[in-house]
């Protein structure tokens, strides 16, 4: 009788998982996941061998704690490399990561995977489980799993190396499937209930897209009817759904939406992502977002929609799964210590978050982004369900254009490869498809995607509610004495001004508080996200709603998605899209028959980083190029020649050469270090906005450490600032957070000492070294 080898240590109940099982239900799983892209065959193989070190004598010794510093994984990988090839090669590295996370896909790496060498001289000073790979192989066989049986024809890696970005996401997808399956197995096991049955997850809630789409409709129509708004605003948010549901009828692929704001772009993309889904039989939705306020919005708007299907409330937040750094922080705000992971449907929605096992997904860009990108099988489990979807993403401008090429390769990919659809939405459409060359040299599709809204301009015309004031001579500057006075008269009883830098939007704020300006607001990311959330809710419901007098003072984070209308913006000059992101607070209801927006060129005309001056640049380039009458930000053409212009300045195609280099060599860990959206330079704060969370936040912190559940409640009542150099004041005024017994944190941090201002957030003398513009 053959010995019983264990892939897993006794559970709580004390059984223990036989490596034969757990092989085989990985195997089975992993196969089932990658049906999807056709790579059943590739994916039930890996899943054989992911584990197949753990035959070796030693490795079962480290069960028992008799060993450490065992790799289990080497073995598994050079078996798939030796029996098929090239074609094994997605397999190997796949395999090789469901531990370490993976590495690199180049033949010097594939190479040193051979357990001869291995033996010799590990690269990370590790052994191998057993010395003797055949008895390996024989141990497997002897379990009944012969890979010598099995005939791989074609492999998601073959014949793609040339194409690297496209050939990186094709070993990301199958490592997804393996470590996904090999993940739930293991949950299976360790979870067990007391009765000996492993612990199976909740099922997943099918799309049902044609339910859906018909929920969708009724909503619609019945909002058509209560909703008071302008018989134009009317005209393009009708034109723009029939363009959407027409153009849900097109081929799965790559799209652009192009519509102005307050022209109903959510319920729109809702109607375009369902239908289509209907049409070609797609998975789930997928809306991508770059701001959390947005990401509440949409959330709140889709879960009205939907609640007549669902009785419960619960089921409906499976039905949407939010997943971002304060997804189920809002359940209860005034006991904190109660927002916990043992609430069952807190801890499904967590459990459903880690792989996306959900029919409509809205996430960050951020979330969604790095991992894509990333390299460790936590972030890269859920990669697997973006198969067969339709994913959206919104306010795309706000995208890095550095990042611009690789990304856009491999989300062409996506869509070619695994038959998702990409909807690239915002009212400042970038010309991406100019780097349509240089995409293709990741990808064999390149980027050339099919705008849904066929005529643009007259959704613009319609929808045109502002009059943008341009300063006439760019080459002098208004003071901020002269910007005070304008802001604090009768005539401005309701405007919002935002500037570039937080200085700036502090020196105005002091002016005409100093002048006692009645109805005075600040709004900058000095201030926690919670803190910025309660002045917009004073400031529209309180202030805007009510007719009172209402001057806000704001850097650029009130521009996108933010939903407030003044009837007069103040504009310093800055890029072309966020002036018109700004034009798109101003008058945005329609309740006058134009609002004003005035760009001025302030006294200290500086600007947040170096892309954003060059993007501000080629506004006052077309300023001299087209004048006051032809920079009409209603023409969508006109974005086209800005980008352009942009982009031969910027040449994103000579951007972030050390990211392309790693994306050649396919050294997934180098990628998934050098790919980010926020810089890695900046650390958390976490600030007294409210003293009563701040205190118990800090207590359970000093006792417990910052665990994920605590970092989640506290990313709410953080500021980010720049990592402080040596010597830096700022080190007076905070301290590091505590991670384990005698570690700290080098990302995370309490702020010390009274220096958290009500009105204007963090306010640190001597500081201004770290603070983010």
């Amino acid at each position: 009788m053959n010995r019983s080898f264990l892939a897993h240590s006794a559970n709580q109940v004390g059984k223990v998982d036989i490596l034969k099982d757990h092989l085989n239900n990985v195997a089975l799983r992993s196969s089932s996941y990658a049906k999807a892209f056709n790579a059943s065959d590739e994916a039930y193989i890996a899943g054989l061998l992911h584990d197949l070190g753990k035959y070796g004598e030693l490795f079962q010794r480290r069960l028992k704690g008799l060993e450490k510093g065992i790799d289990h994984w080497s073995s598994g990988s050079w078996k798939a490399l030796e029996n098929f090839k090239n074609l094994g090669v997605a397999m190997a590295v796949a395999i090789q990561g469901h531990h370490i996370g993976l590495q690199q896909a180049n033949k010097d790496s594939l190479y040193k995977l051979d357990p001869k060498h291995l033996v010799e001289q590990h690269p990370d000073n590790l052994r191998l489980s057993e010395i003797s790979y055949d008895l390996l192989i024989k141990k497997l066989n002897d379990d009944g799993f012969d890979i010598n049986s099995f005939n791989i024809k074609k492999s998601l890696y073959s014949g793609l190396s040339e194409f690297h970005a496209s050939a990186m996401l094709d070993i990301r997808m199958l490592y997804s499937t393996l470590v996904d399956a090999d993940f739930i197995e293991t949950e299976a096991h360790f979870n067990m209930h007391s009765d000996g049955t492993p612990f199976k997850r909740t099922h997943s809630l099918p799309l049902d897209a044609e339910n859906a789409y018909n929920t969708l409709c009724s909503y619609l129509e019945d909002l058509s009817g209560r909703k008071q708004s302008s018989i134009n605003i009317k005209k393009v948010r009708t034109n723009l759904l029939k363009s959407c549901l027409e153009s849900a009828n097109l081929p799965r692929g790559l799209f652009t939406l192009t519509s102005p704001t307050g022209s109903g772009k959510i319920l729109s993309m809702l109607a375009f992502a369902l239908k289509h889904a209907m049409k070609y039989n797609l998975r789930r939705l997928i809306f991508v977002l770059p701001y959390l306020n947005i990401i509440e919005q949409t959330v709140k708007q889709y879960k009205d929609v939907f609640k007549s299907l669902f009785a419960d409330s619960e089921i409906l937040d499976r039905y949407i799964l939010e997943h971002h750094s304060m997804t189920g922080l809002h359940d209860d705000k005034k006991n904190p210590e109660n927002l916990d992971l043992d609430n069952e449907n807190l801890r499904i929605r967590h459990l459903l978050t880690e792989n996306w096992d959900a029919p409509i997904i809205i996430t960050t860009s951020v979330q969604f982004f790095e991992s894509l990108f990333s390299n460790r099988p936590s972030a890269c489990r859920k990669l697997h369900n973006l198969a067969k979807s339709v994913i959206l993403f919104d306010e795309v401008q706000t995208f890095k254009t550095s990042l611009a090429i690789p990304t856009l390769a491999t989300l062409s990919r996506l869509s070619e490869r695994y038959g998702s659809t990409i909807v690239y939405s915002t009212a400042t459409q970038p010309a991406f498809s100019k780097l349509h060359d240089y995409v293709k040299e990741y990808c064999k599709k390149g980027w050339e995607p099919k705008e849904i809204v066929d005529d643009q301009q007259n959704l613009f015309n319609l929808s045109k509610r502002t009059k943008i004031n341009w300063q006439k001579d760019v080459t002098t500057p208004i003071t901020w004495d002269g910007l005070a006075e304008k802001i604090a008269t009768r005539e401005c009883n309701q405007v919002l001004c935002i500037v570039n830098l937080k200085r700036h939007a502090l020196s105005l704020f002091n002016k005409l508080e100093e002048m006692k300006t009645e109805g005075l607001f600040h709004l900058s990311t000095n201030m926690c996200p919670t803190h910025r959330q309660a002045v917009l809710k004073v400031v529209k419901d309180e202030y805007l709603a009510k007719g009172r007098p209402c001057r806000l003072i704001s850097t650029q984070c009130v521009e996108a998605g933010v939903d407030v209308d003044f009837p007069i913006v103040y504009r310093a000059w800055c890029p072309l899209d966020a002036i018109a992101q700004a034009a798109g607070r101003c008058n945005r209801n329609g309740k006058s028959e134009i609002g004003n927006v005035h760009v001025f060129v302030p006294e200290d005309d500086k600007y947040p980083d170096g892309v954003y001056q060059q993007a501000a640049g080629v506004t006052r380039l077309l300023y001299k190029k087209h004048g006051t009458v032809g920079l009409d930000i209603n023409n969508p053409e006109l974005y086209d020649d800005y980008y352009q212009n942009l982009y031969d300045i910027s040449k994103p195609e000579d951007r972030n050469e050390e990211l392309k280099e790693a994306i050649k060599v396919q050294d997934f860990k180098l990628v998934a270090e050098i790919y980010r959206l926020i810089d890695k330079a900046v650390i958390n704060v976490i600030v007294p906005y409210e003293i009563d969370f701040f205190e118990w936040i800090k207590i359970d912190i000093e006792e417990n450490g910052l665990t994920k559940k605590l970092m989640a409640k506290a990313s709410p009542y953080t500021v980010g600032i720049y990592r402080p150099k040596s010597g830096s004041p700022i080190e007076m005024f905070i301290e590091p957070v505590k991670i384990g017994r005698k570690i700290y944190s080098e990302d995370w941090f309490f702020l010390i000492g009274n220096h958290y201002d009500p009105e204007v957030g963090l306010d640190i003398p001597e500081s201004t070294d770290v603070i983010i513009a």
